[in-house]
Order: structure tokens, then C-alpha cells, then sequence
């Protein structure tokens, strides 16, 4: 089977005590952004370039600092920072934005993925977990707290959180993609996915792109929510009550990696 031509995936960013990471803090606790300013900042390849207090600052200050990765508390006095993420990432689409919350809340943490936010973590964190964790995004990976990860996805396969909606995106799908779409609900990696169809890496790659273009997503983990709420309507369609999970989504706190993070990349 021959390969439709696709361009070379592009590499990660490499970034260094000369080229760091350059990180953008949004929180409202003055005390907050000084310990993350101090954390971060004493690491020689991240440099804390900017701060801010208020939705509206980031958005006037954020922009200008071009920033790799920003760190951004959810809940603030004249926002959140869900719409920050998303609003900042309309007019930089390469920065990776890094929730950062008290609260578990799962509504949030689903608004977050779908907005376009390479992770969501706990304020309860590490200090060294969040530094690695401002690392795995800057590369353009995706990084989940396991505890919230879990608590999503029991969230999803409860039947009254499916969304009819989705299963009208999927529509512009072909039927290969959604095939592929399938798999990456179950956390399958590219190389899986070959195997399961039958395909070449770089041919599921090109479906990959192609029908994440199709639904309006950038990530891997926004296309297995997708997937999921789909799979849930339909077995809550012809199950009705029935307590059934169906094959949706492998949770990534189980899966491969051991750290609760769902790969954008192999």
C-alpha cells in the first residue's frame, strides 16, 4: 500500500540555559506568583519573563512578552483563565498554556482541554513536578494530573455528560478516520494504530492531522474526548441505563507512560 506524501513532522523545541523556556505567571495571589516566580526562575533553562494579577493583564501583557508556556490559575477576580488560555493562544497558537487550580473541578478541566490547554495540574503539586511539567508542555506534549485525568474520564462515561453535538462533527469524518479516531479514544499510540489497520505510521499520521483539522481541535487528547463522548451517547442510546463504558478511552493514568500524561506525540 502506497503512502500519500506528507511533510517531516516538525522537531520539538530544544531549549537551554542560553535559549530557555520563556514562562508568563497569571495568578492573583501576589504570594502565588512569587513562589512560582522563585521556583521557576531557579532553574537555568526557564526564565520567568512576565506576570500578571487579572485576566486582563495577561491579555495586554502576555502577547507582547512572547512567551513559550504560561502558567495560568483558573479562577480570578475578572475571569478565568480557561478564556485567557484560549484568548492568548488565538493570537499565539505555539504557546502552551498550563492550568494551575486549587480545585478539582472537572467541568473546568474539560473546558481547559478543549480550549486548547496543554495541561491542568493541582496547586498541591511538587515544586520539581511542576518544573518538569512546564518542560513536557514547552515541547509540545501534553500533561495531565493523574488524580483530575481519572476523575475525567469517570466523568465522560457517566451517560448524562455526552454531548449530541459532537456526534454531529464526527459526521465530516471518513470512515477511516473515524476508525482512527476509535483508537486514539483508547490511548492507542501511532505505531498501534498501523498495526490495528494495517497501516504505515506515517499514513495514520496523515489521518491524524487531517481529521483533527476536521473537527477544529490541535491535540491528540481533545480528539479522545470527542471520541469518548461519542461512544457514550450511542451506548446510552441503545443501552439506556445500563452502566457501560464501552471502549471510549483507555485512562492515560493507567496507560504505558505510569504518569497520568496523554502523549500529543508516539
Amino acid at each position: 500500500m502506497s503512502d500519500a506524501p506528507s511533510e517531516a513532522p516538525p522537531k520539538a523545541p530544544s531549549f537551554s540555559a542560553e535559549a530557555p523556556i520563556r514562562v508568563f505567571l497569571l495568578d492573583d495571589h501576589e504570594v502565588v506568583r512569587r513562589g512560582l516566580h522563585d521556583l521557576l526562575g531557579a532553574e537555568s533553562d526557564i526564565e520567568v519573563v512576565g506576570e500578571a494579577s487579572t485576566a486582563a493583564q495577561a491579555l495586554t501583557r502576555g502577547p507582547a512578552l512572547h512567551p513559550h508556556v504560561a502558567v495560568l490559575d483558573v479562577r480570578l477576580p475578572d475571569g478565568d483563565g480557561i478564556t485567557v488560555c484560549r484568548e492568548l493562544r488565538s493570537n499565539m497558537p505555539d504557546l502552551a498554556c498550563l492550568m494551575l487550580t486549587s480545585f478539582d473541578d472537572e467541568d473546568a478541566l474539560l473546558d481547559a482541554i478543549m480550549a486548547g490547554a496543554a495541561g491542568y495540574v493541582l496547586k498541591q503539586i511538587k515544586g520539581s513536578d511542576l518544573v518538569a511539567a512546564v518542560r513536557t508542555v514547552a515541547t509540545g506534549q501534553s500533561m495531565l494530573d493523574p488524580a483530575t485525568t481519572t476523575r475525567l474520564m469517570r466523568s465522560l462515561r457517566d451517560p448524562e455528560a455526552a454531548r449530541p453535538a459532537e456526534d454531529e462533527r464526527l459526521a465530516v469524518l471518513s470512515e477511516r478516520e473515524r476508525a482512527v479516531l476509535d483508537l486514539i479514544g483508547e490511548g492507542l499510540t501511532n505505531r498501534q494504530i498501523g498495526k490495528k489497520l494495517y497501516l504505515s505510521e506515517k499514513t495514520v499520521k496523515n489521518h491524524i492531522s487531517r481529521l483533527l483539522s476536521k473537527l477544529g481541535v490541535e491535540r491528540r487528547v481533545q480528539a479522545a474526548v470527542i471520541a469518548t463522548q461519542s461512544h457514550e451517547q450511542h451506548d446510552h442510546g441503545h443501552h439506556g441505563q445500563q452502566n457501560h463504558t464501552g471502549p471510549g478511552y483507555t485512562d492515560p493514568s493507567h496507560g504505558p507512560e505510569g504518569q497520568g500524561r496523554y502523549q500529543d506525540r508516539e
